[in-house]
């Protein structure tokens, strides 16, 4: 059994919490997730079951597309309504004030992790300082923001659609906007709406899982099909590169009009990335 598994994440659960369930429903072991939900967020978790596992790294560098709320005047320990506050501002953007900001708002910068993540420091996860009440240096990442579109503002609270690259932190983007307002701001709710070319359209619950919802790799990418010579055949047997000449980003080779293994270009070769 492999393939690919799109689920719509419920509020509530962990991204292992709905990996362990699909390993149950479909009876494997081999289940593995391509980016973390909190458990409050909802939306598009895309699990790679068997040998797609290959994947995991692959997709989980695409870039992704979120809608979030966020709640101005508040401050919490956790960047998000789930926390405790610490620090409240009388300050409410107007929409014209917000608008304008967004136009100032930087597409690429140093967004700094936040304490309450997984992220590794000396060996330890900065959750863990935060719950020992430690203090730790919290580590920056170059992130880009593609797209960012102010869908609706009400009272104190306001509603964007963004666009991002690997390894934004939507909490610390939240408190980065507030923070060109002159003012606080905390996350309220977060809906993954897509992830690389995957849709929040194409997701199912988890109640629908099973074996005959799987997608392959020929589902989501954009790629070229090639037909391997005898002696490029047992190169590919072998796991080793190719050398062929084609502009397509993703191949996927093919011997006797079958589908042999999943390919992708790396400099001017291409590297095996999975067996088909």
């Amino acid at each position: 059994m492999n393939g690919l598994l799109f689920i719509d994440k419920p509020e509530g659960l962990t991204s292992h919490d709905v990996t362990h369930k699909v390993s149950l429903k479909l009876h494997t072991k081999k289940v593995g997730h391509t980016g973390t939900l909190d458990p409050m967020a909802t939306g598009v978790l895309v699990l790679c079951v068997g040998t797609y596992t290959k994947l995991v790294s692959l997709l989980t560098s695409s870039d992704k597309t979120y809608v979030f709320t966020m709640k101005f005047g508040v401050e919490t320990d956790t960047g998000d309504i789930t926390g405790n506050t610490v620090s409240t501002s009388n300050i409410i953007p107007s929409e014209g004030e917000i608008v304008s900001s967004m136009f100032d708002f930087p597409r690429k910068y140093e967004q700094t992790v936040p304490i309450y993540s997984a992220v590794k420091v000396k060996g330890k996860r900065l959750y863990e300082y935060a719950r020992n009440g430690e203090n730790v240096e919290l580590p920056k990442r170059k992130v880009s923001i593609y797209n960012m579109q102010l869908l609706n503002v009400e009272d104190d609270e306001a509603t964007f659609l963004v666009s991002v690259s690997k390894g934004t932190y939507i909490r610390s983007l939240v408190v980065d906007i507030a923070k060109s307002l002159h003012t606080l701001g905390v996350m309220t709710s977060l809906r993954r709406v897509k992830q690389g070319s995957i849709d929040i359209s194409k997701c199912i619950s988890l109640d629908d899982v099973s074996s005959d919802k799987l997608y392959s790799v020929k589902d989501i990418f954009d790629y070229e099909e090639y037909d391997l010579s005898d002696m490029e055949y047992k190169r590919v047997e072998n796991g080793n590169e190719l050398s062929i000449n084609n502009d397509s980003k993703y191949i996927v080779v093919k011997y006797k009009k079958k589908d042999i293994a999943f390919y992708e270009k790396n400099d001017s070769k291409y590297q095996i990335i999975m067996k088909l």
